[in-house]
């Protein structure tokens, strides 16, 4: 086990060392357009020029790329040309307002969805089955901005019940916990039917084993089977997929932020990309990075311990 997580361990450190590298030299290539960008659209050419020199952006790449990590490393994230701030003062906040948006939709998913593709996998076949294997492709099939469109043109503009947006200022008129409903909901309808495959199709493979018919046949109760036998092996493959759904709910949310004008990390990464804010984007991409990263060896670690035969291998 410790050598599994010591190798992991370096894997990520690696993995964050190459994206860090390749996404400095993606925006680092053209130092003239970042120093347009401090200055803005109307600054001379001569302007541009002598703040490229003063910022020392005329440097080789690899001397600005080890200055830039070795900032990095000591917790100095840059400065933001489009907040006019530290990437501090905005990364972690921002960060904040998508874990508390994460948070409420995987306590929804993940109970909601165990419940489901359980319910689905021991009645393989029935319609009760049938309904939740469609309805599940249907959701997931439909793009976030869609349902979120087709929602709020329902509960907003229809009925007038939730606000259309989210910006997370109960001053707006509507108290936060009603604008955190419809982005979650959205969220839920779009990842809840992936999972839900996932734990039906375990379910419907742990009910064809061998000891499941031996458990039946020495006459335990169906609802003792379920949960003595079938719950815990079923729920071993869908763990790591369960997990790996906190990567999209954290970093994956682009849309559903820029819909519902949520100020989330998702929307700052967007917002920051498309105005060419290097700092913020090198470190918003590292962020991403390591949560990917973390949550597949998270994945892994409990797989291992859930299942004894690879624990002990």
């Amino acid at each position: 086990m410790l050598a599994f997580l010591s190798k992991r361990i370096a894997l990520l450190a690696f993995t964050m060392l190459v994206v860090s590298l390749l996404v400095f030299m993606a925006f680092e290539f053209t130092p003239g357009q970042v120093a347009r960008k401090v200055l803005g659209p109307f600054a001379t050419q001569d302007q541009v020029d002598r703040l490229t020199e003063e910022l020392g952006l005329n440097r080789p790449v690899i001397e600005r790329y080890w200055e830039w990590l070795t900032n990095t490393l000591q917790g100095d994230l840059g400065y933001s040309t489009l907040y006019k701030l530290p990437v501090n003062d905005i990364i972690w906040d921002r960060l904040a307002n998508t874990l508390l948006l994460a948070g409420v939709a995987f306590a929804v998913i993940v109970p909601l969805s165990i419940v489901l593709g359980i319910t689905a996998g021991m009645k393989e076949g029935s319609i009760l089955d049938r309904s939740i294997s469609v309805s599940s492709i249907v959701t997931t099939s439909v793009p976030e901005f869609a349902s979120g469109v087709f929602l709020a043109s329902i509960f907003v503009i229809w009925l007038g019940i939730l606000p259309g947006t989210a910006p997370l200022d109960s001053g707006a008129g509507w108290p936060i916990w009603q604008q955190l409903i419809l982005p979650v909901t959205v969220m839920v309808l779009y990842d809840l039917g992936y999972v839900v495959r996932m734990v039906r199709a375990s379910m419907v493979e742990v009910m064809t084993r061998p000891y499941i018919r031996t458990a039946i046949l020495k006459g335990l109760s169906f609802r003792a089977v379920i949960m003595k036998h079938a719950l815990r092996n079923a729920m071993i493959a869908p763990f790591t997929v369960i997990l790996l759904q906190i990567n999209y709910l954290i970093t994956g949310v682009v849309v559903v932020e820029a819909v519902f004008a949520y100020p989330g990390f998702g929307r700052m990464l967007l917002d920051a990309a498309l105005s060419q804010d290097v700092a913020t984007v090198e470190a918003a991409a590292l962020f991403a990075v390591f949560v990917s990263v973390a949550t597949q060896i998270a994945g892994d670690l409990g797989y291992m311990m859930l299942n004894p035969r690879i624990r002990f291998s």
